[in-house]
């Protein structure tokens, strides 16, 4: 058996016993006087880079000494690896050449005489010097990962032949390749546990998202071991916008800004960012996040925005050489080249005069209400107020892009913030309506069983904006402006009876039949719609339609019956979908 060592002083006496159970068997006690202390054995050593070794000497006439190399530790000096450890000995005219595996700090000579029990001396030359805090530093460090996608964790120990314990934060790799540079991530510091254990909580489990350890003026970096991501996101252009698509297999958000690319490592963001969520309880699905303008050479900034540390990916679309092919592609719904050619033209010359633009025009906000039906009626609701924005030039109030002030203050202080914002402004609250707001709307007015539909609560931005609404309508005359609030509808979504009687002295606008009407309402009677806004409108919806009858849903949401007295009326049909859930703003 073997005991830990202890530290005794000269003089003192060592009693060492030992017994086995059952007695008998075994029974052994020794004492030791700790001689005083006398000088250890004098030598010299010569450090060897080229051989990557130690020679030894002794002085001339001195007597001969036995040397050996050992990694220093707390009290003991452990001894190489079997293939290095060697003990040799060293006379006045036979010096010894001892040689290393690694040059580490803790690297040391030590030299005892021959006889048993001699005193030993050791010297440790590398603790100061530079070169051994170098690679072969880290490399005698072994890594363990225990990082986990699910927890949102990041862990990883380590244990050395050192007793070193390095400072450890995290830093964002720009690619996955071994030399490529790692930019630090601030305010990311993990303190090390008693066992060497670094652990990072709320972070997104990625693999260029690594820890970089640090000990002087060296730095390693170790990157998680798993190479599987919990989430992924690819780009393409669509008619003139940038189309994010995301694939997670966890809850997460996930926010994006356009940047403008000022070299290789950086790019200049410019807001407003945008945010998507995958709920929490949703299997593993997918999500578009639609940009709602997008020019030649600008790229997109994409991160985890649900946990405190992430890094943000940057996706550039490759439209170098063959621009003109890529973007009539994404034009294609029956615009043709020559729509192409007009939007590149006014893109770049809105680019080149846009501060001219935006001192000489300024378009009022628009706040845009929703139910939140599904997922990918929530997709259709970005298009469209993506659309609008591009199209019109002006500000759109859309919770769905701004999750995370949405998350810091609430859905109803959100949603009143921006309503005062409306009013000041003199713009107008737009109320997308479909058949599930119909629903919705019985649902706040007690009048309906929820059933397999979606139960707007009283802390939701559909029920939060029914109550805004509603007081306004009630309060004195001339308390809301004319066309403040304007209701709009897509025609395969729902039908004109499918909104409230009580709102119907609002002004209704059937899209995308309407959608000239309803861009002078909005924007002024000055105001005109693109020629391509019609047919976009168009196009979202029978993608929402296709999307829907992918995932099982009947192709028709709104369909007709007849009453006792014969007439047609609007039917709403429930729908049992995985994704109708109660939204989720936290």
């Amino acid at each position: 058996m073997q005991f830990d060592c202890f530290p005794a002083k000269e003089g003192q006496r060592v009693d060492v016993s030992l017994k086995t159970i059952p007695d008998g068997m075994l029974n052994l006690s020794k004492s030791l006087i700790v001689a005083d202390k006398q000088p250890g054995p004098e030598f010299h050593h010569t450090w060897v880079p080229a051989k990557r070794a130690i020679e030894v000497s002794v002085v001339p006439e001195g007597p001969a000494i036995i040397v050996r190399l050992c990694h220093q530790l707390a009290l003991e000096c452990e001894e190489l690896q079997q293939h290095f450890h060697q003990q040799e000995r060293v006379s006045s005219h036979r010096p010894a050449l001892l040689p290393y595996e690694l040059l580490l700090p803790c690297l040391c000579i030590e030299a005892s005489y021959e006889q048993p029990d001699s005193q030993r001396k050791k010297v440790c030359p590398f603790r100061d010097l530079q070169e051994a805090y170098g690679p072969d530093l880290w490399s005698s460090t072994h890594f363990q990962d225990y990082s986990s996608s699910n927890k949102a964790e990041m862990v990883m120990t380590l244990s050395n032949r050192c007793l070193l314990q390095p400072n450890a934060s995290l830093c964002w790799k720009e690619s996955a390749t071994p030399e490529a540079f790692c930019q630090d991530i601030p305010n990311s510091t993990a303190t090390a546990g008693p066992d060497q254990e670094y652990v990072l909580e709320e972070v997104d489990v990625h693999p260029q998202l690594c820890f970089k350890f640090s000990f002087g003026n060296s730095s390693h970096t170790e990157c998680p071991h798993q190479t599987d991501t919990a989430w992924n996101v690819s780009v393409s252009v669509r008619f003139l916008q940038l189309h994010l698509h995301f694939h997670s297999r966890i809850p997460a958000s996930f926010s994006s800004v356009l940047c403008q690319r000022l070299s290789p490592s950086h790019c200049e963001p410019d807001p407003p960012v945008y945010t998507v969520t995958h709920l929490e309880g949703s299997s593993a699905g997918e999500l578009d996040l639609i940009l709602p303008s997008w020019v030649l050479r600008s790229c997109v900034l994409v991160w985890r925005s649900d946990v405190r540390f992430s890094g943000k990916q940057l996706l550039c679309p490759d439209v170098s050489h063959k621009h003109w092919g890529l973007l009539a592609l994404g034009l294609g719904l029956g615009l043709g080249l020559l729509v192409t050619v007009i939007l590149l033209v006014r893109s770049v010359l809105s680019k080149l005069h846009g501060d001219a633009a935006s001192k000489c025009c300024s378009r009022p906000p628009i706040l845009l209400i929703y139910s939140p039906d599904s997922e990918e009626h929530k997709q259709l609701v970005c298009a469209f107020a993506a659309l609008l924005r591009s199209a019109l030039g002006c500000p759109v109030l859309l919770d769905l892009w701004e999750l995370n002030l949405v998350r810091q203050l609430g859905i109803l202080p959100w949603m009143y913030a921006q309503r005062e914002h409306i009013d000041r402004e003199q713009g107008q609250v737009l109320l997308l309506w479909s058949a599930g707001s119909a629903h919705a709307y019985g649902l706040w007015r007690g009048k309906a069983s929820a059933g397999s539909r979606l139960a707007p609560e009283p802390h939701d931005l559909f029920g939060a904006a029914m109550a805004c609404l509603q007081g306004e309508l009630q309060g004195a005359p001339g308390a809301m402006r004319q066309s403040e609030w304007v209701i709009a509808y897509f025609s395969k979504l729902c039908g004109r009876r499918d909104i409230p009687r009580a709102l119907r002295l609002l002004p209704r606008y059937r899209l995308p039949q309407e959608l000239p009407g309803l861009v002078r309402v909005l924007q002024g009677p000055s105001s005109s719609a693109p020629s391509w806004l019609r047919a976009r409108a168009k196009t979202l919806v029978c993608r929402l339609l296709k999307a829907e009858r992918k995932k099982g849903l009947r192709s028709r949401l709104y369909q007709p019956w007849k009453t006792s007295t014969g007439r047609l009326a609007g039917s709403l049909v429930p729908l049992a979908h995985p994704h109708l859930r109660k939204p989720n703003y936290t």
